[in-house]
């Protein structure tokens, strides 16, 4: 058998060609806002026809490492151009994308499981919190993206929950998981959600079923009314790191979240248990604003905020990361989706 001469030599390539492998950092680079050093960490791709979807499916185990460094990532510069890429790009990154059942804002359906931003006037802010931390179970993982920035304001401010968390005064925290903290919600008032929104159903038993199947008592009213009421967690075990974090929407949901002459307008009408909603220590007693201050105050030190880009992908980790809304004016295009579901094991 005569063997074919190898031609191949100094200067000369060879035919066959080893496969090429990109490093992750050969494709995107990682940087930081202004002024917010690795909070959150900013991915960039370095061609420009890298296909999102593609690259997150093929580096998961980078992108879960980085947002457990971080807390957030802000995905800037990939071709996302409308929300069934997103849907795509974060399909990549988990397939299990949830529904939003027991509502505390209004949203609306764009693509399969994601959703518009919380739909509240423009010149309202939403205060930082985690995504339902007053239920039971609540999304791991969160993504938002920018399909049209507004004009002026519209950020979504952030902050990193393990500074806030350690900087939450002791006896705040002592007097809070001792007691915990209790949610009443009162559906039906004509002043916030009706029931049949906040649960998605027209059904009261299917109400009835939700609340016996996570802890909460429903009571029915007159007028079509409903009330729940839930105790719940101070502070949550992450289910990657074990770290225990504070997270739980007392300052969000208590009555002086809202604006003094909402407050006061409301206050004319409803005892403080028949206010739409409001958040209690566990045993009833009431919490103290100038408390709930203190901690609001933790949260504003540790913010930061960056103005949107179309296109722009930022994918938080709900247990390390709060997120807000600043008020703004013109159109405003901010769309949701949530993932990994995690079931609390009870109030603690």
């Amino acid at each position: 058998m005569t063997r074919k001469p190898n031609i191949a030599g100094p200067g000369i390539p060879s035919r066959r060609r080893a496969p090429m492998k990109l490093s992750t950092t050969s494709l995107v680079k990682v940087g930081s806002l202004p002024d917010a050093e690795g909070f959150p960490l900013v991915v960039e791709p370095t061609l420009e026809d890298l296909d999102p979807a593609d690259w997150a499916a093929n580096h998961r185990e980078w992108i879960d490492a980085k947002l457990q460094e971080s807390g957030a990532l802000l995905f800037r510069g990939f071709r996302v151009p409308d929300a069934f890429a997103f849907r795509a790009f974060v399909g990549a990154l988990s397939s299990e994308l949830l529904d939003y059942v027991e509502r505390a804002a209004p949203r609306t359906q764009v693509a399969p499981n994601v959703y518009t931003s919380t739909e509240f006037a423009a010149d309202q802010s939403i205060p930082l919190h985690h995504e339902m931390s007053y239920s039971h179970n609540w999304p791991t993982r969160l993504w938002f993206y920018c399909d049209v920035p507004s004009p002026v304001g519209g950020a979504t401010p952030l902050a990193p929950e393990r500074l806030v968390t350690s900087r939450i005064p002791e006896d705040i925290r002592q007097r809070f998981l001792e007691k915990k903290v209790m949610y009443v919600r009162n559906y039906g008032e004509g002043v916030d959600l009706s029931w049949q929104e906040a649960f998605q159903t027209q059904e009261r038993a299917e109400v009835e079923r939700y609340c016996q199947s996570c802890g909460m008592t429903c009571e029915w009213r007159d007028g079509d009314r409903l009330r729940t009421r839930a105790v719940r967690q101070v502070m949550a075990t992450h289910p990657r790191t074990g770290e225990v974090l504070w997270f739980n929407h007392a300052p969000i949901f208590h009555e002086t979240n809202l604006s003094a002459s909402v407050r006061e307008a409301l206050r004319a009408q409803f005892r403080p248990d028949e206010m739409p909603r409001n958040a209690f220590y566990g045993d009833g007693s009431p919490l103290e604003p100038e408390v709930l201050e203190r901690i609001r105050g933790v949260y504003a030190d540790a913010t930061v905020r960056f103005p949107w880009q179309k296109g722009d992908v930022l994918m938080v980790d709900n247990f390390l990361a709060v997120h807000g809304r600043d008020p703004f004016e013109g159109e405003r295009s901010i769309l949701v989706a949530m993932a990994e579901l995690y079931v609390s094991p009870g109030p603690g």
